[in-house]
């Protein structure tokens, strides 16, 4: 079927369609102004996505949508509808009742009833991209509808307060006892380490620690300087073992000796000048004699006092090393015994920090949970409380004309098309090249309504009625 056929389908049923259209439209607008008119009132609330200042919880971009998701899935449970009814006192309603009972015949329980007709009426939009939703309930009177809307933003108001103090005020009992158990820890910890300290004696245990620690380093110091001392008086005592007395360099570095021998080299030098000028018989040169053999006589006894007083001296240094190695031992194991006795008390000390932070984390948190448990809001607000709406918000009977309009002109397009499918008739050239099969080859122009003699014509009418009866039949 070409567009043309459409139109001239059109043009000759166009009384059926507007008869149609027009029943169509007709019933539309009874309909809308039999139906009970229907009021909405809509309130708006917004959110806040500051965080809170008790809790600092705030709310990513990835997760307010879900937030805000959650909230109208809050507005629109069971449990704001029913403190609506306990708040509208809809319990007492007697006509209320009565609509109960002609529903349900008295059966089931009427408050759930109730609520299951206030989440028939309510709407909940979340407007893209904003903070805000809105809230619409829509009743047959005005003054109602705008009341249980507010009912209903009050309601989940206070449900989203309740929905976040219940849960601090467990938390807060439960953290409450958990802060008892834990001081009552921390005061055993610290006892555990005060009488640790009394039976140990350890107060102010790290200075003294630390001074036992410098002696026992000045003792080890002590210790190295007599090791060294007992090293080399046990030299020298081998050395004057090993050679005479007066070789050794402690008996040649001797003033006395030295004296000695400087009185011997005199004497012996005296002694030569004698002999050359006296003789050995002469009684002075026996007396030079005499005098340089009780010189000889007294450095080797004097070498032999020195050589005694070496062996005194590395006999001395040892001891004195074995006294300060003995006292350097007993510093040692007072230091190591200072240092288990402090690594003892830092595990008291230790359990005592670990109580006290548990203690405080928690006592932390008790007090951020009895703040939030004495919250009276939350991070929602209204933003425009409901009204009382002024016009009703269905039936639209503009809107609903107009989409009358719409399907009838569809219907009727549609059924005048079914009645030309059935019964079909030559409406132009196109329904002769398709009916006969053949080309046309001309056509004549529309003839004019006015006769030869100035009268009506009315062989053309007649030719164009004959010709909208004649069937699509081939020959």
């Amino acid at each position: 079927m070409t567009f043309g056929q459409f139109l001239s389908i059109l043009a000759a049923r166009w009384r059926l369609v507007l008869s149609i259209v027009a029943l169509v439209v007709t019933a539309a607008i009874g309909v809308s102004l039999a139906l009970p008119k229907q009021y909405t009132a809509t309130a708006a609330i917004v959110f806040d996505v500051n965080p809170d200042p008790v809790s600092t919880v705030g709310y990513g971009e990835m997760v307010w949508p879900a937030y805000l998701a959650t909230q109208v899935e809050i507005m629109q449970s069971v449990r704001v509808a029913r403190r609506v009814v306990e708040a509208l006192q809809m319990k007492d309603d007697e006509l209320s009742r009565r609509r109960w009972q002609e529903a349900t015949g008295g059966q089931g329980d009427f408050e759930e009833w109730m609520i299951n007709v206030l989440s028939r009426g309510l709407v909940v939009k979340l407007t893209r991209e904003s903070n805000v939703v809105t809230l619409s309930y829509r009743a047959p009177d005005p003054q109602v509808a705008a009341r249980v809307s507010n009912a209903f933003v009050k309601a989940y108001l206070d449900t989203v307060v309740d929905l976040k103090v219940d849960p601090a005020r467990q938390y807060s009992t439960f953290f409450e006892s958990r802060a008892k158990e834990l001081r009552g820890q921390l005061e055993q910890a610290q006892a555990k380490l005060s009488a640790f300290q009394r039976q140990k004696g350890l107060i102010g245990a790290d200075e003294r620690l630390d001074t036992e620690s410098a002696r026992l380093a000045e003792l080890s110091a002590q210790v190295v300087a007599m090791q060294a001392l007992s090293a080399e008086s046990g030299s020298r005592q081998t050395q004057a073992l090993a050679r005479s007395a007066e070789q050794l360099p402690d008996v040649q570095a001797n003033p006395v000796v030295a004296s000695l021998k400087a009185d011997l080299s005199r004497q012996e030098v005296r002694l030569q000048e004698l002999n050359a000028r006296l003789g050995d018989a002469h009684p002075q040169v026996m007396e030079a004699k005499a005098n340089i053999a009780a010189l000889r006589g007294r450095i080797s006894a004097e070498s032999r006092q020195v050589a005694s007083g070496v062996g005194v001296t590395n006999t001395i240094n040892r001891q004195r090393e074995a006294e300060i190695r003995a006292a350097y031992e007993a510093q040692r194991q007072r230091v190591l015994r200072m240092k288990e006795q402090r690594d003892e008390a830092s595990i008291y000390q230790r359990e005592v920090e670990a109580a006290q932070r548990a203690l405080d984390s928690v006592m932390t948190r008790f007090n951020q949970t009895a703040l939030e448990s004495q919250a009276t809001r939350s991070n929602a607000s209204v933003l425009t409380p409901a009204s009382t709406p002024l016009l009703p918000s269905s039936p639209k009977i503009f809107l609903n004309a107009f989409i009358g309009l719409f399907l009838g002109t569809l219907g009727a397009v549609a059924i005048a098309i079914v009645l030309e499918m059935i019964n079909r008739r030559v409406r132009n050239v196109d329904d002769i090249t398709e009916a006969l099969g053949l080309p046309v080859i001309g056509t004549l122009p529309k003839p004019d309504r006015i006769g030869v003699f100035g009268k009506p014509s009315s062989q053309p009418i007649l030719a164009r009625r004959v010709l909208g009866q004649l069937p699509m039949s081939r020959p």
